[in-house]
């Protein structure tokens, strides 16, 4: 009797300290957490500011550019980007000083660059009007303060990459000092892990000197597990709805890049096709002339269209949505894809949910992210070898539609890249086909998830809503 006493004294001391220590890994854990967002709030102001500072530098010098754009053509198209730029850098220092408002070290600074650029958009305006007033032509005048206005410039430049790379050190500072809070939460997540393992140790060799205590310890243990088997789904469930997040982040921030290389390569494209234009109105035009001329326009007009593609794959677009059932709109994909499938002697092996399962989408574009996934399977199998399984599964609201293929299947590196504009493993793609894919599902609130093994071949999976039966037109 006083043996039994002293184990269950002994169990009861031992739970106690183990949930405490437990209690107190869990609290620390929370409170790096806590420390860990509020880091990571600090490292997005430090991008924005970064990325500010670089939109300010760009509008300023777009307005520079408009406005010599205008004397050399005495072309009022020139002045638009001027007007833009002068309005937008406005705005952005507003922005800039609101993001740095805490930090003071960057007030004097940010005084004299807003003093700065309030010059420059003067002195541009002022040679705007004399100019126009000169009857368009440059005067010595109006010659004579170029180096002025160079300095100015040049020292907007030089103060902005100054502040960019004092935001650069602090946002490294800031990265590591995350990185440290990530270790810590690593160290204390597995100081938990081995706590829980002790006590279950500990409970095992206990319970095992006594039949009641080992049963009453069994019954313990599957309750345990239980509990960590629902605590696994739900981490699974969060780090699904992670995974998700970063893809939108990812999408969103590719397409603020490309946005970004539009605006940048545009502007220049059009100088060189105005340019071109010129040179063909005031040259002689001998055969040599035109075929470099044309080549110029030709190759303008290309780099155009590739910059509309690439701004096409990662735009949100307007939707005409309706209601269909999955089964057929997989259907009508395949359809459109029968000649390369019979060409390359593909085998198609269909499994539909017999649930109705119908979805609120556009129709047409859905139908072409299928195609998009469809084709890229058929090219990935071998002919004549090549089997294509299509799943339809219903799970709560959700439509979710699985293509797997048996083909060489792609690697770890290659699927983080895969929806990346640009990026393909083809000798004729373009890369753009799975990003327009992933932009249309994203604009479904979808998402599409890729499995691969090399040499097992590739599912991919998309995830569609159910249609709300209230939005229904019958």
């Amino acid at each position: 009797m006083h043996v039994t006493m002293s184990l269950k004294i002994r169990n009861r001391w031992g739970y106690f300290i183990a949930f405490v220590l437990l209690l107190v890994s869990y609290f620390l854990i929370f409170f790096i957490i806590q420390k860990l967002a509020k880091q990571g709030e600090t490292i997005a102001q430090s991008y924005g500011v970064i990325n500010t500072l670089e939109s300010i530098k760009a509008e300023i010098t777009d307005a520079e550019t408009g406005a010599r754009g205008y004397a050399l053509t005495k072309d009022v198209r020139y002045l638009k980007p001027y007007n833009s730029g002068s309005k937008k850098v406005i705005a952005l220092l507003n922005n800039l000083k609101g993001l740095t408002a805490g930090y003071q070290p960057y007030k004097i600074r940010l005084d004299s660059l807003d003093a700065m650029i309030h010059t420059r958009l003067a002195d541009l305006g002022d040679f705007i009007q004399k100019f126009q007033r000169s009857g368009f032509v440059v005067t010595d005048e109006l010659l004579s303060s170029r180096n002025a206005n160079k300095r100015i410039m040049d020292n907007i430049r030089t103060l902005v990459q100054e502040l960019k790379e004092e935001e650069q050190v602090r946002m490294n500072r800031r990265n590591e000092i995350l990185r440290g809070f990530f270790r810590s939460t690593t160290v204390f997540a597995l100081v938990s892990l081995i706590i829980a393992l002790v006590t279950i140790f500990y409970s095992l060799i206990t319970y095992n000197r006594e039949n009641k205590a080992k049963e009453e310890a069994d019954r313990n243990a599957r309750a345990y597990s239980l509990e960590l088997e629902e605590r696994v789904s739900e981490l699974k469930k969060v780090n699904t709805e992670l995974e998700e997040l970063r893809s939108i982040e990812k999408f969103a921030a590719t397409g603020r890049i490309a946005r970004t290389i539009a605006h940048e390569v545009r502007n220049p494209l059009t100088n060189i096709s105005l340019a071109a234009e010129q040179l063909r109105e005031i040259t002689n035009q001998g055969e040599e002339a035109d075929q470099l001329l044309e080549m110029i326009s030709r190759n303008v007009n290309r780099i155009n269209q590739l910059v509309s593609d690439l701004l096409s794959s990662t735009k949100f677009e307007q939707l005409e949505f309706t209601s269909v059932n999955i089964n057929d709109l997989v259907d009508e994909a395949l359809d459109l894809a029968r000649d390369r499938i019979e060409l390359n002697h593909i085998k198609v092996e269909k499994d539909y949910d017999k649930n109705q399962c119908r979805i609120w989408v556009d129709k047409e574009k859905i139908k072409l992210s299928f195609l998009n996934i469809i084709v890229n399977a058929i090219e990935a199998m071998e002919k004549d070898k090549g089997v294509l399984t299509i799943k339809t599964i219903r799970e709560g609201n959700k439509c979710m539609v699985e293509f797997s293929d048996n083909g060489t299947g792609i690697d770890e590196e290659t699927i983080q890249k895969l929806f990346d504009p640009y990026f393909t493993s083809k000798t004729n793609g373009n890369g753009l086909g799975l990003t327009n894919t992933q932009n249309i599902i994203l604009n479904h609130k979808g998402n599409i998830n890729v499995r691969s093994k090399l040499g097992k071949g590739s599912s991919f999976v998309v995830t569609l809503n159910i249609t709300d039966s209230s939005k229904v037109i019958v």
